[in-house]
This record gives structure tokens, C-alpha cells and sequence, in this order.
């Protein structure tokens, strides 16, 4: 096994410069896990890393990989609202890392965002997929059923955003890291220590914290796909019964969507990266399912 502080990485991929981090044994199955919108790497905890890489007695242990978008963690960076890439560049990104570490076919979570880059993934080249896992995301596409929207006190933080973080002050960016993941959270109790500590390493490794929101400004980009019953590797859905970001029925739709696939529910789960408490299930969840892709 790779020692837990196996170095971050820097190269050179479609044009441009991304870090990543791997845990577990080098020629074991790969597990690759996408972030979220604005999020870096470390926001997929060591820990949960960790116990991936780990593995079951069914198939033994697992090598996972963990990356920085651009413009987020020890990845090639921009100024705010300078970006030129689209989400279909965060997409052919992801691609070019599986090929660099020779990592297909590739089992790939993504979170949220990283759930809408995985479903187009999953249509534009399934072949290096061995399965993909979809947490706390959206149907990508022209949905008929109208999906109910995000929480009042979610869109209400929105219309009233808190006062800005002095990125200088790692206090300051800690408490508006906590306050944010109490904002997101269900009904499982938020650890204030472990989400400062996590924020703490994340601003360290920024040059430019402001400038991951050039995510939410990207264009989808040219060829995508977004007909989600095309999709045809083995999938999992994982979704918080508590979150506010998209109710359960956007995991559920997504399950109904795509053919074969597996809704997993988490009990008072919000929009998040797992908590601890969770571990066990959504640990025992992936590897159950992407234990079962191989023999496929």
C-alpha cells in the first residue's frame, strides 16, 4: 500500500497542468473520484481515501486516485473570471488522467458537479469505464418531471450571501467553511475541527482561492451528450435523504433514468462530501458495486 501521505503530483494533460493523488496499489482496480463544483481535491477526506484503497475480501484492495479541477488546489490556475476552458475541457481532463495512469477501465465517483461531468463521461466514452458511481447530483439533460428545488433557507442564503472570507486569515476561512457545511448538511452533525482542519490544507494549497468559482460560469462546450438512458456502464446512485441542494427525488430520477442503475439512499445525508459517519455505508456501497462491474 501507498503510505497515507503519498505526494501530490503535478503534470502536464490536455494543455494544461493538474495535480493528483493516489492511495493503494499501483496495479489494483482504480477508483477515480471527481469533486464537486469550486472543490478541491481535499475535500475527498485521506481518511475516506483510505478505506477505500483498502478494499473487501471480495476483491481485495483498490488504488484511488484523487485530483484538483483547474483553478482549484496545486492545478494550473487562472485569475477569476479569466477562464478559457469549458466543462467539456474538465471532462477531456479527466480523460487524459485515466490514460496517463494507465487507470482504464476506470471506476469513477462523482460528486455533485463531478456527477454531471461523470453521466457525459459515461456517454462520450464508456470504454474506459468499468463503472461510474453518481452522488448527490442531477439528471444531466431535458428532464419531463419537474424536480422540486433546492431548500427556502438554501435559496434565501443565496439572494443574502455572507460577508466575504479574508482568505490572509486561516480563521476566517475556516468558520465560513463550517458555516457553509452546516448550510449543506442534513441532519448528521457537522464536525466543525475536521472541516477547519480540511478548509486549512485546501487554502494552503491555492495560489488563487477565488478563482474555483470560475466553475460556475463554464459553458458545457462542444460534443457533449447529455441523453442519460444512452448510458450503458454499470451505475450506482448515492443520495442524501436530506439534501437541499437537490432533493432525493434528483437521485431517484436518475436511477429511474438510467438503465440498471442502483439507488442507494443515505439517511440524513445533505449535500456533502461523506462525512465519517457514513463511511462504512458509502465505502461498503462503491466497492460492493464496483466489485461487481468486473465480473460483468
Amino acid at each position: 500500500m501507498s503510505p497515507p501521505d503519498s505526494p501530490v503530483v503535478i503534470v502536464s494533460l490536455n494543455g494544461a497542468q493538474l495535480a493528483y493523488q493516489q492511495f493503494g496499489l499501483d496495479e489494483s482496480s482504480a477508483i477515480v473520484l471527481v469533486a464537486g463544483n469550486a472543490s478541491s481535491m481535499d475535500w475527498w477526506d485521506e481518511g475516506f481515501c483510505e478505506q477505500l484503497a483498502a478494499g473487501d475480501t471480495a476483491s481485495g484492495p483498490r488504488r484511488v486516485i484523487r485530483y484538483d479541477f483547474r483553478d482549484t488546489g496545486q492545478s494550473e490556475t487562472v485569475a477569476p473570471g479569466a477562464a478559457q476552458y469549458s466543462g467539456g475541457d474538465l471532462i477531456n481532463d479527466l480523460i487524459a488522467l485515466i490514460d496517463h495512469l494507465h487507470a482504464s477501465p476506470a471506476h469513477v465517483v462523482g460528486l455533485s458537479m463531478g456527477g454531471a461531468l461523470v453521466q457525459q463521461l459515461a456517454l462520450v466514452r464508456p470504454e474506459i469505464l468499468g463503472s461510474i458511481t453518481l452522488m448527490s447530483t442531477t439528471p444531466i439533460g431535458d428532464v419531463t418531471t419537474t424536480l422540486p428545488p433546492p431548500t427556502d433557507e438554501l435559496a434565501a442564503s443565496w439572494v443574502n450571501p455572507p460577508p466575504d472570507v479574508d482568505w490572509a486569515d486561516v480563521d476566517s476561512v475556516g468558520a465560513a467553511a463550517v458555516d457553509s457545511e452546516q448550510l449543506y448538511s442534513g441532519s448528521i452533525p457537522v464536525d466543525a475541527s475536521r472541516i477547519r482542519r480540511i478548509a486549512a490544507i485546501a487554502r494552503a494549497r491555492t495560489t488563487s482561492p477565488l478563482s474555483a468559482n470560475n466553475h460556475s460560469s463554464l459553458s458545457e462546450g462542444p460534443g457533449l451528450r447529455t441523453d442519460i438512458t444512452s448510458i450503458s456502464v454499470p451505475t450506482l446512485v448515492v443520495h442524501g435523504s436530506e439534501d437541499p441542494l437537490f432533493p432525493l427525488a434528483h437521485g431517484e430520477m436518475i436511477a429511474e433514468l438510467i438503465p440498471g442503475a442502483r439507488l442507494v439512499v443515505v439517511s440524513g445525508l445533505g449535500h456533502q462530501f461523506p462525512p465519517p459517519p457514513v463511511w462504512p455505508q458509502i465505502v461498503d456501497e462503491i466497492l460492493r458495486h464496483t466489485t461487481a462491474a468486473r465480473t460483468l
